[in-house]
């Protein structure tokens, strides 16, 4: 849309051409000239114009009706946006949608032609651009909270490495009482984005009808019309448990979440001076400085009204909706494989499946305490208690039959006769890691990683391997997987396995290493060069 106000203003105050108000407004010559000819025409509105007129009064003015409709908008019947406006600024808990249906029912009774929702909110969101000049949105009670990340990021410094990792924080706000919450973040991926705003819910003590949040990835997948925003599954998910709705700002509009941009500014031009100037090696640290200055600024009285966010806040988390009685957890999903162990491995650890799965695919949801084990058709298959180490087993014993040799290709006897063709110190480690586990099935794995160290070095350099493991006490997979290369290479070309090199090589032609010498290449080339002579003087 033109800016009908300043195109007037420069026209008749500066005397600007039309060519250079069509420069100066990065607009077509012609489109300006309409507009001009237009409200020249127009015998209800004359330079100078009235104090305090909008573009949107002025279009109205000129062309009879809103911005941005053509004429054939005019069959349908225009919403009074001014009482919309007013109706979301001071009511409680009221939206759009219901706007809207009072609007159609309206126009259904008066048998005249509604738009369309999404027609509805998107005439409502140009009306509210063009007139939030002169309009200011009032917050209302309990009704929003506003959440962004900060600008300003911090250091930690890890006390054993030195090295530095970066600290984003997180900024959620309540507009009405501007009472603010902030956290800092090692990792702003889905399962932390979730658990900072589960603790923004928890310390305002409730829930407000709508969030309002940045286009971030961890919130909003797409935003193209603002309307009908395509969100972060887990964040919708987030939102339906907590029975509020999320409502993605526009894209570079910073006004639409006022709020929490204003409670940014007032954290990085106040207490992050005093955060940067220490140094910190734990996110723990961190935030019990920063959360305890928070509550000072909280706690604050204003400059410019009387009370404190804190004051304000008392007053308004008695409007919030009540907290679920469990926080939502965000969920982490992944297809996996049942193994010949009956184990799937997950996160760096492994979970028992019942034995009718062996071999078959299945999908892994998880959340910071439970892993669940589902086929592909959505059966529950498995349930176990989250791993909280590396390399942690969790077996079910139902899960594994009673005679599993019979079923599964690894067992016992299996591993044993592939030990006795390696040796017998080789036979003592492995019947030692069989034994290791509450589960002999554990064990299987670690089993298959011995053996395979055959694959690289000969059964000799494993061999030996293992009799160090036996004699020193570290019958382990670790053990040998940081050893036997030490080994192989202390036995010399024996301690390699080179069976896939001689398969390889079989067949071809073997060159005398002395073939590439300079003085055999020297000898070749003349030779040859004797025989183009002779064969030149022969012709």
């Amino acid at each position: 849309m033109l800016d009908y106000k300043n195109i007037i203003v420069k026209r008749y105050a500066l005397g600007l051409s039309l060519k250079e108000l069509a420069d100066e407004f990065n607009a077509s010559k012609s489109g300006v000239g309409d507009f001009l000819k237009a409200f020249e025409a127009c015998e209800n509105i004359s330079y100078p114009l009235p104090a305090g007129i909008t573009n949107y009064a002025i279009g109205e003015i000129v062309y009879g009706h809103a911005p941005g409709e053509n004429r054939k908008s005019l069959s349908y019947e225009q919403p009074d946006f001014e009482h919309v406006f007013q109706q979301m600024s001071t009511r409680n808990n009221m939206t759009l949608i219901y706007l809207w249906n009072r609007y159609k029912n309206d126009c259904d009774v008066r048998e005249v032609k509604p738009y369309q929702y999404r027609q509805f909110c998107d005439l409502y969101s140009k009306w509210c651009e063009e007139n939030y000049e002169t309009l200011h949105i009032q917050a209302v009670i309990g009704q929003k909270m506003e959440v962004d990340f900060a600008g300003k990021t911090f250091k930690i410094i890890d006390k054993d490495t030195e090295k530095e990792a970066d600290v984003v924080v997180f900024v959620a706000v309540l507009p009405y009482s501007q009472y603010i919450y902030a956290e800092g973040m090692l990792s702003t991926k889905e399962p932390q984005w979730i658990e900072v705003n589960n603790h923004a819910l928890e310390y305002f003590g409730g829930v407000p009808t709508i969030v309002v949040c940045d286009n971030c990835k961890q919130a909003v997948i797409t935003n193209k019309d603002w309307i009908e925003p395509d969100l972060n599954k887990d964040y919708a998910e987030w939102a339906e448990h907590n029975h509020t709705v999320i409502l993605p700002a526009k894209v570079k509009k910073p006004k639409y979440k006022s709020s929490v941009e204003n409670a940014v500014g007032v954290l990085e031009k106040g207490l992050f001076h005093d955060l940067e100037a220490n140094r910190y090696f734990s996110i723990d640290q961190f935030n019990s400085d920063l959360w305890r200055k928070l509550e000072e600024l909280n706690h604050k009285s204003f400059t410019k009204k009387e009370g404190s966010r804190y004051e304000y806040w008392q007053e308004e988390r008695l409007e919030l909706m009540p907290l679920p009685s469990m926080q939502y957890q965000y969920m982490e999903r992944k297809t996996a494989k049942v193994s010949g162990d009956f184990h799937i491995r997950f996160d760096n650890a492994y979970y028992s499946v019942d034995k009718a799965y062996l071999h078959k695919k299945v999908i892994v949801s998880a959340n910071t305490d439970t892993v669940i084990i589902s086929s592909l058709e959505g059966e529950v298959i498995g349930m176990h208690q989250r791993a909280t180490r590396r390399g942690e087993w969790k077996t079910d014993p139902s899960h594994v039959p009673y005679n599993y040799r019979q079923i599964s290709e690894w067992n016992a006897t299996y591993f044993m006769k592939k030990a006795m063709t390696v040796g017998p110190y080789t036979v003592k480690v492995i019947h030692h890691v069989l034994q290791s586990r509450e589960h002999e099935v554990q064990t299987y794995r670690l089993c298959v990683g011995i053996l395979n160290f055959t694959k690289k070095y000969s059964r000799k350099a494993l061999e030996q391997c293992c009799k160090i493991a036996y004699d020193t006490k570290h019958m382990s997979y670790t053990f040998i997987k940081n050893t036997i290369g030490v080994v192989a290479d202390e036995i010399g070309p024996e301690g390699f396995n080179t069976t896939a090199n001689d398969e390889r090589n079989k067949g071809a032609f073997v060159m005398d290493p002395h073939v590439g010498d300079i003085e055999n290449l020297l000898s070749k080339s003349s030779k040859l060069q004797e025989k183009e002579v002779l064969t030149d003087a022969e012709k």
